[in-house]
């Protein structure tokens, strides 16, 4: 049998202390609702709870989800635990920027197209016009945004004007190659993923699969990740890696690292709308699919 799509999803966390799984289920059993999948996890170094519970109701037609929330405040109270409810089918609004190169968003709009994302795109922003065509190839607002070290203020307020007005819940920069100014990674945090590649020795600069190709690395990779006002060293969502050998010159290891990417990406995207992953001081908790 596959995975149903009809699942609500309740997520929470709280201090560790006794009874804090108990405290789920037995709610979910007194409201009357089957668990479909449940994971938790109890940080013994920080003394932290996090729980992920799927579930549907027996009876979905007389499911109130606001008597479900004011009925599970009150048992949630006592752990000091703060929780989420998510209806099924929700899409998430989200706004994917982008420079030049296509391959993350391409990836990312054919899995919106095909429903394999439960995202809903509301605009794309790109400091180049290259792509605009595909954005209205799929029927989605394009906002071209010029930037320079003198208009960056005044770009970045554009930007988050767009997010603002959209509905946003969820910034993806699909390969956008500008770095954020530390007020925007403020605004969006935790509710920004990033992608980036990852080599072996670390590569920065221009050119880092052709540097790498040099050093006869043997593994390609990408990191998706949370933005912070550190550059690329945010709270890490998902990884990805591809061997590559000597028989891959430098243009192989950029079309497998572009595969990477992708993936990465993906995953990520589909582990925070699906409501699997929790920040956790500089660190996630992850409960994989």
């Amino acid at each position: 049998m596959g995975r149903r799509t009809d699942s609500w999803i309740l997520t929470a966390q709280c201090p560790s202390r006794l009874g804090t799984v108990d405290v789920v289920t037995r709610f979910l059993k007194e409201s009357r609702c089957y668990i479909t999948e449940q994971q938790s996890f109890d940080d013994r170094l920080s003394s932290r709870f996090f729980i992920r519970t799927e579930f549907w109701p027996e009876g979905d037609a007389d499911f109130d989800a606001d008597a479900f929330r004011a009925g599970f405040v009150a048992r949630a109270a006592e752990f000091g635990m703060t929780f989420e409810l998510t209806p099924p089918g929700r899409r998430m609004p989200v706004v994917i920027m982008v420079s030049k190169a296509d391959h993350c968003l391409n990836d990312l709009l054919y899995r919106y197209r095909t429903g394999q994302l439960s995202i809903d795109i509301r605009a794309i922003i790109s400091n180049h016009p290259d792509l605009e065509s595909l954005a209205e190839w799929h029927a989605i607002a394009f906002h071209h945004l010029p930037i320079t070290p003198a208009t960056k203020t005044e770009q970045e307020a554009r930007v988050w004007q767009v997010v603002e007005e959209s509905g946003a819940e969820l910034v993806i920069l699909a390969r956008y190659m500008q770095v954020l100014s530390s007020d925007m990674c403020t605004r969006l945090a935790g509710r920004a993923i990033n992608i980036h590649h990852s080599l072996l020795p670390g590569f920065k600069g221009a050119k880092p699969y052709h540097q790498a190709f040099e050093k006869g690395v043997k593994l390609v990779g990408a990191t998706a990740h949370y933005i912070n006002e550190d550059l690329d060293e945010g709270p890490i969502i998902s990884q990805g890696v591809e061997p590559v050998s000597h028989a891959d010159y430098p243009e192989d290891l950029v079309a497998k690292g572009r595969d990477v990417e992708c993936l990465t990406l993906a995953r990520a995207v589909a582990l925070h709308v699906e409501r699997r992953v929790f920040l956790h001081a500089r660190r996630t908790v992850v409960f994989d699919r």
